[in-house]
């Protein structure tokens, strides 16, 4: 997602003038809005942001901030086709959750141009957003959905698919008793992960670390503070641990350094944890049938 973008979201409730507001604006009134929470004392609303992350990865930032403004206690949420191809129907009454979704135009070449290669005539070409709703599992009612894993504590073949993962990116991974007290180092193409450490607890050392890998041995580095570059690794742990199902603790008030007030380094920041977190998760989670069954997260990613 790029929170530059200056295509726009238009309003689609004809009762009403026709409303034009840029994602970079909708992310940023959802930013502010956290931020009035945090400056009011509510620290667990950063929390929540987070564990929506570890929720919806398929969804883009833009839209994981909108259902956690929205619906922050939403689990599973599809659009109303998709229910029903589910055997679920949305209850009368509840309203939709709204984001942001694709429009998609075809842009026709010249003629000229077109008659040399017949299979490139026209090019599909985003021309904008629109909204549109979803609706969480909690609001629809039928037939029974197929049941998540659910890792209770344990990190199961995720550790092998990570440790895979940290291998495929090219960087050494290690064990070795020679970095205690620390649990876990990044050194830039090597991680060192002190032995002896739980499942659970070695699991999100290893991501904590690699986060690191992925965000802060380039120019993130030179322009964040320590602070802040530590926060966001244990942010992003806390995003893959709550999506795999360990127990990741409350700590919301770490989470506040992201931001001192800030408001750009706060919607920068939780940024890169879901653009990370959404890369680690894609390898731990390979897609399957169900989640084939619910296009509106494809839709979702662009917005």
């Amino acid at each position: 997602m790029n929170t530059t973008s200056t295509v726009t979201a238009i309003s689609e409730n004809p009762k009403q003038p026709q409303q034009r507001q840029t994602a970079k604006e909708i992310i940023a009134a959802n930013v502010k809005s956290l931020i009035e929470q945090l400056e009011a004392g509510h620290s667990d609303a950063l929390t929540a942001y987070l564990d929506a992350m570890s929720r919806f990865h398929n969804y883009s930032f833009g839209n994981i901030l909108e259902i956690a403004r929205q619906k922050p206690n939403a689990t599973r949420v599809a659009g109303l086709y998709a229910w029903n191809q589910l055997g679920r129907k949305v209850m009368k009454g509840q309203k939709g959750i709204r984001i942001l979704a694709p429009i998609i135009g075809i842009k026709r070449k010249p003629d000229i141009e077109a008659e040399k290669d017949i299979t490139k005539q026209n090019t599909r070409v985003l021309v904008g957003f629109r909204n549109a709703y979803v609706f969480d599992v909690s609001q629809t009612d039928g037939a029974e959905l197929p049941t998540m894993r659910e890792m209770s504590g344990s990190v199961g073949e995720n550790r092998d698919r990570l440790v895979s993962f940290v291998g495929a990116q090219g960087i050494e991974l290690v064990f070795t008793e020679k970095i205690a007290p620390a649990l876990g180092m990044s050194y830039g193409g090597r991680i060192a992960i002190l032995p002896g450490q739980s499942d659970a607890e070695e699991f999100s050392t290893l991501v904590h670390e690699l986060a690191h890998e992925m965000l802060h041995k380039a120019e993130r580095r030179t322009t964040t503070t320590k602070v802040v570059r530590e926060t966001e690794a244990e942010a992003i742990a806390f995003v893959i641990g709550k999506a795999v199902g360990l127990e990741t603790g409350t700590a919301s008030a770490d989470y506040i350094h992201l931001y001192h007030g800030n408001a750009s380094l706060l919607a920068e920041s939780l940024e890169v944890i879901q653009q990370a977190s959404a890369v680690i998760l894609a390898a731990l989670q390979p897609p399957t049938s169900e989640q084939a069954a619910m296009p509106d997260a494809e839709l979702a990613k662009v917005a």
